[in-house]
Order: C-alpha cells, then structure tokens, then sequence
C-alpha cells in the first residue's frame, strides 16, 4: 500500500462520520422519470440524510417537483426536501404549496428567491403580491409550519452581490427568519470555502454550513452553466480534462477522482457533511462516497 494510501484511510477513521445529501430535478419524460428512480435506487443505500428536489425557474416543475416528493416519501425511506421559490405566484400561491407539503407528510424545504423569469443574467423583480426575497420567504414557512430549512450560499458571492457585506447581511436575514442550514453553491477552490466560512462565523452565523460538491460528468457544459452561476474554473481543473473531448469513460474516473480529492481535502479542514449535486446520475456520486465510507458493507462493518 503506498503512505498516501494509508494517511487517507487514516484520516476517514479518524475524522467524524461523513454524511451525505443529493439533489435531483424533477424529470421531463416518462425516460427520464424512470432513469430518476434508478438512480434513487442506487444511491438509498447511501443512507442520505435527505434528498432535495428541485423547482423550475419561475415555478415551471411546480406539478412534477410535487409529484417526484411524493413518490420519494411512497415507495422509498429517503428523506424528501422539496425547493421552493419566490419567483412568479403570489404569497396565496406560495402559502398553498406550502401547506400540500405539510399534509402530504413533507417536513423539509430548501427555501430560495429563485432566478429572474428572463433568466439568470436578466434583472430580478419580485411578483407583486408574492414573497420578494428567500428571507422572507423563510418567514413565511415559518409562520405555516415548524419545517426544517435550508437556504443557498455563495462561497464566491452571488452574481448580484455588489460586495461581501451585502452578501454575508443577506445570508443573515435569511437564518434570522429561521433557516437550519446553509447549503452552498458548488465550487472547486476549497480556499474560497474556508475564507466564506471565516465571513460567516464573523457575522454570528452558527446554523450548519454544507458545501456543494459538483461531480463533473461533462467539463465543457460544467464551464458553460458555472459562467452563469459565478462559480470559477481553477486553471488546474481544465487542465484535468484536457484532450479528454472524446473519452467519456477516463472523463468519468477523472470526475470521480477530482471530486474525492476535493471532499478529503475538506474533511482535512474539519468538514464532515456534504451536498452532492447528482444531475441525476448514480455513478460518480455513488463511487465517491462509497469510498468515503458511506457503502453499505462500510455502515455494517461499524454496526459490528
């Protein structure tokens, strides 16, 4: 076995239980819905702490976002946690949807302002008679039903932020309003994570703060959505998948073994909870934390 062999497994046994959320989106076709359950299938034994469902831009996946957290809590032991956003209904529309999850059993959302209905990059405006921002939109949860929230953070700041005050003070409105925790933007630059922890702390924020790990399937399409959502593209990183256009097997071990480096190196840095954005996928997802200890025989190996 080489020594950096050996120091992995030695911090993995060391450091605290690793646990583990992923994100899925609601499918578009019964193909899709049924690729959705496979892959839901694949990852259960995972033993997620939950997983969250995604909601369309300006509600769009309102039916099929309902009807994929419905079926999460029929017929599997995941723990749904359904996204919803200011964007497009009025605070009557919202409240409704709010309540449908509370009878239908769910006790988690993943409270958001959602993107401008042009689209990201367009300027936002908030619905008339709707929720304008998350914090409010917290609030409002709040006031419904005693569910567990979690709310969006930004490691490199939202792309509307004008600066790192108004960034950490809107994080704060909105776990003063009464978010759980923070689930954060991916990223791939482990530095910026810790200097956005450090503004965090300053600011008197103790909720959980989770990162978002994004395992790439795809580089070209990863860059293409991260110059929308502000995330930057390390150097390193696209040197990683250089010459690899054409290889999707060596770009799938590469997605995998980037991602595991990433969480180690977090783990290092005291970190033990990750969100794992799937694209509804199983493999990478499932490799990496499956390696992290998560499999089944690693939970039955600690039982005994």
């Amino acid at each position: 076995m080489t020594q950096d062999f050996l120091t992995r497994r030695s911090r993995l046994a060391s450091s605290s239980p690793i646990t583990a959320s992923f994100e899925f989106f609601p499918p578009k076709s019964e193909k899709m819905a049924e690729n959705l359950w496979s892959v839901a299938e694949r990852l259960e034994p995972l033993a997620p702490s939950f997983v969250s469902v995604t909601y369309g831009a300006g509600g769009t996946t309102r039916e099929t976002t309902h009807k994929t957290v419905a079926r999460f809590l029929k017929e599997t032991d995941l723990r749904p946690a359904a996204h919803l956003t200011c964007v497009g209904a009025s605070k009557g529309e919202v409240d409704e949807i709010i309540r449908e999850y509370w009878d239908l059993g769910v006790r988690s959302l993943v409270a958001l302002r959602g993107d401008p209905l042009n689209g990201i990059g367009s300027i936002y405006e908030p619905h008339a008679d709707g929720y304008a921002y998350a914090s409010d939109l917290v609030a409002g949860i709040k006031r419904i039903a005693d569910f567990d929230i979690s709310v969006s953070g930004y490691p490199e700041r939202h792309p509307e932020s004008a600066d790192w005050q108004g960034e950490i003070d809107n994080l704060k409105r909105k776990v003063d309003a009464g978010a759980n925790r923070v689930i954060t933007q991916y990223f791939f630059d482990n530095d910026m994570f810790e200097d956005y922890l450090e503004r965090v702390t300053r600011a008197g924020i103790t909720i959980p703060v989770i990162p978002g790990i994004l395992p790439i399937h795809n580089f070209e399409q990863t860059v293409t959505f991260s110059a929308k959502c502000g995330t930057s593209i390390p150097d390193w990183l696209a040197r990683r998948f250089a010459g690899l256009h054409n290889d999707p097997e060596t770009r799938k071990l590469v997605g995998a073994g980037i991602a595991y480096e990433q969480v180690m190196d977090l783990v290092d840095r005291g970190i033990s909870d990750f969100h794992f954005y799937t694209m509804n996928r199983a493999d990478l997802t499932y490799a990496i934390c499956h390696m992290l200890g998560m499999g089944p025989q690693a939970r039955e190996k600690k039982a005994a």
